[in-house]
């Protein structure tokens, strides 16, 4: 009876240790879209895609790469349902791309379940942004295009 509980206890503490910190990431390598490569199609003439931020509505306020619409956050109830009142208007086979760029990338509260949802919802096209650091250092100090809201009340 006690060599039984041995292998039960064990593979609950295996369960337990499973947390989403721990689980892989959600996207392959060819969902991601490196920061120069996005600056530079927001910055050309071509069709502009669909951007989303997912990350906290402060953040967003201070500066925000351009073009993109506040979708979160993600890592809150509340941010996953406004990410998906706000992709249920989108086409399914639009290029989507989100972004947080609150923190280090590995420690990211919003991209991941922000990621999974919109997977869950059936997006073909979607892609996240790599932001190793935070957004100022990967983005706003490398001059890409930003722009700044204005204070409202959320």
């Amino acid at each position: 009876m006690r060599n039984a509980i041995v292998p039960v206890s064990l593979l609950s503490l295996a369960l337990l240790a499973q947390t989403p910190a721990n689980a892989p990431d959600p996207w392959k390598d060819s969902d991601l879209i490196e920061p120069q490569a996005l600056a530079a199609r927001i910055s050309g003439s071509g069709l502009k895609p669909k951007i989303l931020y997912v990350g906290f509505p402060i953040l967003y306020r201070g500066a925000h790469i351009s073009g993109a619409e506040l979708a979160g956050p993600a890592s809150k109830p509340e941010g996953l349902e406004r990410l998906k009142q706000t992709a249920a208007k989108l086409p399914r086979n639009q290029e989507l791309i989100i972004y947080c760029g609150c923190c280090p990338w590995d420690h990211c509260p919003n991209v991941r379940p922000a990621f999974r949802l919109l997977h869950e919802m059936g997006f073909t096209r979607l892609k996240l942004v790599t932001i190793p650091t935070n957004m100022s250092t990967d983005w706003v100090t490398k001059g890409y295009p930003v722009e700044r809201a204005t204070p409202k009340s959320e």
